[in-house]
């Protein structure tokens, strides 16, 4: 059975049951693909980027409640600014995050007497070698690969103890924009903080 559609007082379009169901799969085809092309978009950002914790079985990380922040937190070396932009503060960056994850995994900030210190470093380090695929030659060839690298360390208030470790390792990536600065960073930090708590 045909569909009307009235565009104007004077003109009629009949649109029939198959030619609807075809408009329905063309769009649908192209919100796929749309959504794909931003998925692919994402994982190509972040998809270098490797994260590894080290944490002890025998702590009952439920115990701790609250956090403060050690006095060594910060961005130790970025000769290519990969870190830090000159109009981006990439260390309140972190901490942003780091925050952020923290709460979410029920911890407070307090100023003083915490049962957690919270420190970061991060670097880059551009003397890095890996054998990468000549696509002239199709052979191995030494590369320089600068990497660079993202650590959070959880200390014991009482003990002084590293009680939770996790870094992230990644490319470095010339001439990121900001926004994507701030997604690797943001990746990198919710990636290592998956595994805190785990049972």
């Amino acid at each position: 059975m045909p569909y009307s559609l009235k565009l104007k007082p004077t003109l009629k379009i009949g649109i029939t049951t198959s030619m609807q169901s075809n408009i329905q799969t063309k769009n649908f085809t192209l919100l796929t693909v749309l959504f794909a092309v931003a998925l692919t978009s994402c994982a190509t950002l972040t998809e270098d980027i490797t994260i590894q914790t080290q944490t002890d079985s025998n702590i009952n990380y439920d115990t701790y409640k609250t956090y403060a922040w050690s006095g060594n937190a910060q961005i130790v070396f970025d000769a290519v600014g990969q870190w830090e932009q000159p109009t981006l503060d990439t260390d309140e960056e972190v901490k942003f995050v780091i925050n952020r994850e923290l709460r979410a995994h029920g911890l407070h900030q307090v100023i003083d007497n915490p049962d957690l210190y919270v420190s970061f470093v991060a670097g880059v380090d551009t003397t890095i070698l890996e054998l990468k695929v000549d696509p002239d030659s199709e052979k191995k060839v030494l590369t320089n690969t600068p990497k660079a690298a993202l650590a959070i360390a959880l200390i014991d208030g009482d003990s002084g103890y590293t009680i939770w470790l996790g870094h992230a390792v990644g490319n470095v990536l010339p001439q990121q924009s900001i926004e994507n600065i701030r997604k690797r960073i943001d990746y990198a930090v919710s990636e290592i903080f998956k595994s805190y708590n785990k049972k």
